[in-house]
């Protein structure tokens, strides 16, 4: 949905507001680009990239990191949202389906990108606050992988909706348990892995990103850049229709 990663904007206007050093940020991008680049579950990986994106935006005043990160939507994360996405999702919510964006971001900031785009609600991770302080570690684990799905099984029973009436889009392999668990996955700028099992499965493929030719080579690479972020939509509840 987002061309780059919100929690490295979160994390650069940090920066440049002084919040820490260039040594801090560094560290910060060299565990984002190593977990993306792995696509992995291994719990050491994943633990790296956890301290690394919570470490930062410990001790810090909540309300005073929420004004930035309406700052970072303006400046970075809006510019960057690919088009063809937001129009499915305003597709949905026309048809007056919920819309919930599911994310690695933290939830602060994932649920600040939800309402500006109109979206029904978001899911992220958590950072533990105190205070009115975040505490610099994560309240359960990292919104990846198995976790995404576990999160949406409870939303749905929450909401009172069944998963197999349900679409959800992805660009990335790490988010197989999230598609496998609806009856309607999308991949949409698909890494490699997820073109293939997407291909495989029959799930519907749809391609933004320009110069088609060039990103049969680039492609998978580009897009292991991007946030992990996904996003569901249930139907509407009385209609019971499968695709």
């Amino acid at each position: 949905m987002v061309k780059g990663s919100t929690l490295y904007f979160l994390g650069r206007a940090m920066y440049q507001r002084g919040f820490f050093t260039k040594a801090d940020i560094s560290r910060f991008v060299v565990a984002n680009v190593r977990f993306r680049l792995t696509g992995t579950e291994k719990p050491e990986v994943i633990a790296r990239f956890q301290k690394a994106a919570t470490d930062f935006i410990g001790g810090h005043d909540v309300n005073e990191i929420y004004t930035i990160a309406q700052s970072v939507y303006d400046e970075y994360v809006s510019p960057a949202l690919i088009q063809g996405t937001i129009d499915i999702a305003k597709k949905h919510l026309q048809e007056g389906t919920e819309v919930w964006l599911v994310t690695a971001a933290p939830e602060d900031m994932a649920k600040l990108i939800a309402d500006r785009l109109g979206f029904t609600g978001a899911i992220g991770t958590k950072v533990a606050i105190e205070n009115g302080k975040y505490l610099g570690h994560l309240n359960g684990s990292i919104l990846h992988g198995v976790e995404k799905a576990r999160a949406v099984r409870e939303l749905a029973a929450e909401r009172g909706f069944s998963l197999l009436n349900c679409h959800a889009y992805s660009d990335s392999a790490s988010d197989f348990p999230l598609l496998q668990s609806v009856g309607t996955p999308h991949a949409i700028n698909p890494d490699a892995r997820l073109r293939i099992k997407a291909l495989a499965e029959n799930w519907e493929i749809v391609d933004f990103r320009r110069f088609r030719k060039l990103n049969r080579w680039l492609g998978p690479t580009v897009s292991r850049f991007v946030a992990l972020g996904a996003w569901i939509t249930p139907r509407s509840r009385g209609d019971k229709r499968s695709d």
